[in-house]
């Protein structure tokens, strides 16, 4: 059922995508809550998106969210590049609309509240991509259910 935006309500995915591991968080639009849920830990894109198929299974997502990255002045850079493919191969593969979330400094920001918790280097690289792509989904789900301000225009690529 689409709320007032017009958006589906229900489940989302989201990913916080890297060349040797992608964190996974889930939430929800009419909660707009997010939480971290896993890290898929290989380089191998076979199991990558055997992993991803058994969570869009498990979630029946609404809709999928990547964390695009761009250098601190907003330009593109060589993992944006990346991201970008991977949030085409994830929407040609599973036939989900795939949006984009700006991802300035989310893993620092993780590392930042995973360290305050109490975990060491150590513990906390377990933690690090899932807590990323929550904080990515919870960006997402903040932005998108406040209202814009004046002069900011949709992430779009």
């Amino acid at each position: 059922m689409p709320d007032s935006a017009g958006r589906q309500r229900g489940t989302l995915l989201a990913f916080d995508f890297g060349e040797k591991r992608i964190g996974v968080a889930v939430g929800e639009w009419p909660l707009g809550q997010a939480h971290a849920l896993t890290t898929l830990r290989s380089e191998v894109n076979s199991e990558r998106f055997a992993a991803i198929a058994a969570l869009i299974d498990e979630w029946h997502p609404v809709s999928l969210v990547v964390g695009l990255p761009v250098a601190l002045d907003g330009t593109a850079h060589a993992m944006t590049a990346r991201c970008t493919r991977f949030a085409n191969q994830l929407r040609g593969r599973f036939g989900l609309t795939v949006e984009y979330a700006e991802e300035r400094l989310s893993s620092v920001e993780a590392e930042e509240r995973l360290r305050a918790g109490g975990h060491n280097a150590k513990t906390a690289r377990q933690h690090l991509d899932a807590l990323a792509a929550q904080i990515i989904l919870q960006c997402f789900l903040d932005r998108e259910t406040s209202p814009a301000p004046k002069g900011r225009a949709p992430l779009q690529l």
